[in-house]
């Protein structure tokens, strides 16, 4: 199948007569809630819980910045796609062979530790609910209902079960940000662009962090399975992802209330990782009852497995055109889509091996390389789209406008610095900066 070559088109979009040019419905939003879905996870819900019992509302601004810097590079990654009818690790091999040197590696570790974790945070809140079940069961039960339900469903089946996640996340966190009677005056003096004292880092983290890494490059694949694929598709595209992200800005907004309005009047300290999550889950219980505290850990649940399942689905179809192109195969060819055996491979390789980190210590090694590649994904990902959306690479039309530039090279920057921190931090201990 030649790369410009439209897919077929689903079922569900001929229904729409958008094919033909016909009005867009709402109906048929959804790739954009898959990635808002997909890159909010359980680190994120920590993260902004931390932000929000140290300082408050203070960072509120901070995750508003957020939420429109992912809306640019979403929107970028999707508008190229659209723009130009390639993918977009085509977009990165015509920057250079360099761009392939840094992805390959990058994805095989990154799947691997990523299999792991996430299966991991995903068993954390049931482990919780149910403890007669060790959490080491429930992280391969879930690594197991994830590869069955990538490896036999359809991109559509993908799309319904990640909106019925979405809304139980969204339902029992904005829920519990009502309960938990959020300081509204305060509230508002978060908008006010000021960075706390010590606050830096945790400021660049939580405007960086709202929502995805390499799952927003995943974006313009999702795009061609949901049978959105030309120009025309602009103006749903846009919608798509902005409206997604608003989503995703209203609930990590509520999580910062719940930081701000529960975890700092409990006075306690969350553990670091996914674990800190189950202490906010025991908060909840002795303040508001084992329903309220229940109802979070189910939310919990679901940010965790919309990770997982998003992660099986969007990342093995950046590997499978990955390999595809460099087996020769131009993108959209079988072998590259959706049930191809590229993609089946991926999604293999995201399941069984990383369950063998269950049974052994974290590999020094792999943790040190998975941090380092991780920590530049996003400037990669930044920087790349600066040079694919200017220029001869994509028709004038649709070209950045300086305004657009300018949001992107801020975005860049903002990447890069948070990039440099973390890989400061994964070679500390080697460089014996300390830890």
């Amino acid at each position: 199948m030649a790369e410009n070559t439209p897919p077929v088109i689903p079922e569900s979009v001929r229904d729409t007569g958008l094919e033909s040019g016909g009005p867009p419905k709402w109906k048929i939003v959804g790739p954009g809630l898959v990635v808002a879905a997909t890159g909010v996870g359980a680190a994120d819900m920590v993260a902004t819980l931390v932000a929000g019992s140290r300082y408050g509302y203070a960072l509120l601004w901070a995750v508003v910045l957020g939420v429109i810097l992912k809306i640019v590079l979403v929107e970028g990654a999707g508008r190229y796609t659209l723009a130009t009818g390639k993918t977009i690790f085509q977009g990165w091999r015509s920057l250079g062979k360099w761009t392939t040197w840094y992805f390959g590696p990058y994805i095989m570790i990154w799947g691997f530790v990523y299999g792991a974790t996430a299966m991991s945070s995903a068993a954390m809140p049931l482990a919780a609910l149910f403890p007669a079940v060790d959490l080491k069961i429930w992280a391969v039960l879930m690594g197991l209902a994830g590869f069955v339900m990538i490896w036999f469903g359809k991109y559509a089946f993908f799309e319904k079960i990640t909106a019925v996640l979405v809304g139980i996340m969204f339902i029992t966190v904005v829920g519990l940000a009502v309960i938990a009677a959020p300081n509204i005056p305060e509230m508002f003096t978060g908008f006010v662009p000021l960075i706390p004292e010590g606050g830096v880092v945790y400021t660049l983290a939580l405007a960086g962090g709202v929502g995805g890494t390499i799952t927003l490059a995943a974006y313009g694949y999702w795009l061609r399975e949901k049978g959105w694929y030309t120009p025309k598709w602009m103006r749903v595209m846009r919608i798509d992802n902005s409206m997604a992200y608003v989503v995703t800005g209203i609930f990590v907004i509520a999580m910062l209330i719940v930081g701000a309005e529960v975890v700092r009047a409990a006075g306690i300290s969350l553990s670091a990782g996914d674990a800190g999550l189950l202490d906010l889950g025991n908060v909840l219980n002795e303040k508001y009852g084992d329903v309220v505290g229940t109802g979070f850990l189910i939310g919990f649940w679901a940010a965790s497995f919309s990770s997982i399942i998003g992660v099986w689905n969007g990342v093995s179809l950046m590997f499978a055109d990955f390999w595809g192109n460099m087996r020769g195969k131009e993108s959209g060819h079988a072998d590259t889509r959706v049930g191809g055996k590229y993609f089946r491979f991926y999604v293999i390789w995201l399941t069984f091996p990383p369950m063998v980190l269950f049974l052994l210590d974290r590999p020094i090694a792999l943790i040190l390389a998975y941090g380092v590649l991780g920590s530049l994904f996003m400037p990669f990902l930044a920087l790349t789209l600066l040079g694919l959306l200017n220029g001869k690479r994509i028709p004038k039309a649709w070209s950045n406008k300086l305004h657009t530039n300018i949001a992107l090279g801020i975005t860049a920057a903002l990447f890069l610095a948070l990039g440099i921190n973390e890989l400061i931090k994964a070679l500390a201990p080697v460089l014996g900066l300390g830890s």
